[in-house]
């Protein structure tokens, strides 16, 4: 089993008990880093979210069915109040536990019912090159998003493309993707961006990230931008544990050639994983 399908096992089976992220990637046999981009890929959830949408999906199947006390479901659930579980639960679902158990019906709610580990796809992909890159320093439009709400990049970009013929000391070729600052519950940074020889004299709206002395396994594809979900899925979900690398812990970079055409998508672009042995 691949780390994340072992994730999805544990969950199922455990969920009821006191698990968290630590546990959940020791039983992987994978660094929380590790899992936390290996499961975003796959699922498009964070493991904690997914972990938290099972469980309260569980108590509000619990409250439908018609359970006789509220304290009991949030606490099984493993909300330490009746406050903090309504909380939760009207966050998630838009609605009170006791509306759910008055109406006896789940039928209004959104619920996040087990991911099937064999709906997983993964594509296929040519091998890697192999890259070894010194300290590196990339600027542009930086923005927070989270697992589940990645539609504002492609504005980014469109906001970040007005700036190309106008940034200084800009190392010509290519743009980059960068996702860095994760936290457990799936947010994260994302940088539309270049890579600069220096920070000096750049727009002051600028982002500046640095990014360490790094081994990348270097994925390139062809195709449409719209597969790119799949082939960092592939990456993470079947190259790497098949590889005998680990992944460091720096961030993940796409990378698209002078030949990428933002208009229609095409042009292909490249992935580049941090690695190490």
């Amino acid at each position: 089993m691949k780390p994340v399908e072992k994730a999805l096992w544990y969950i199922e089976s455990h969920f009821a008990e006191s698990i968290d992220l630590d546990d959940i990637a020791r039983n992987g046999g994978v660094s929380r880093s590790h899992l936390s981009r290996a499961f975003t890929a796959a699922t498009n959830h964070s493991v904690i979210g997914y972990l938290r949408g099972r469980r309260l999906t569980e108590a509000a199947r619990r409250l439908a069915q018609g359970a006789p006390d509220i304290l009991e479901v949030a606490l099984e659930a493993g909300y330490g109040s009746h406050e903090a579980f309504t909380r939760a639960f009207r966050d998630f679902f838009g609605t009170t536990p006791e509306d759910v158990r008055g109406r006896r019906s789940l039928d209004a709610l959104t619920c996040l019912e087990p991911i099937r580990m064999d709906a997983l796809k993964t594509i296929s992909l040519a091998q890697p090159r192999f890259d070894e890159k010194p300290p590196r320093l990339f600027a542009g439009l930086n923005e927070k998003f989270s697992t589940n709400n990645v539609a504002g990049i492609p504005a980014l970009w469109q906001r970040f493309n007005a700036y190309w013929d106008s940034i200084p000391h800009m190392v010509a070729g290519a743009g980059y993707g960068i996702c860095h600052t994760y936290d457990d519950t799936g947010n994260f940074d994302y940088l539309a961006g270049v890579e600069v020889t220096e920070f000096n004299d750049l727009p002051p709206e600028f982002f500046r990230l640095r990014v360490p002395a790094q081994r990348y396994a270097v994925f390139s594809h062809a195709g449409h931008i719209s597969d790119i979900r799949s082939v960092v899925h592939t990456v993470w979900n079947k190259w790497l544990p098949d590889s005998g690398f680990k992944a460091a812990d720096t961030p993940v970079q796409e990378r698209y050639h002078a030949r990428f055409d933002p208009e229609t998508g095409l042009g292909g672009f490249e992935i580049w994983l941090p690695i190490r042995n």
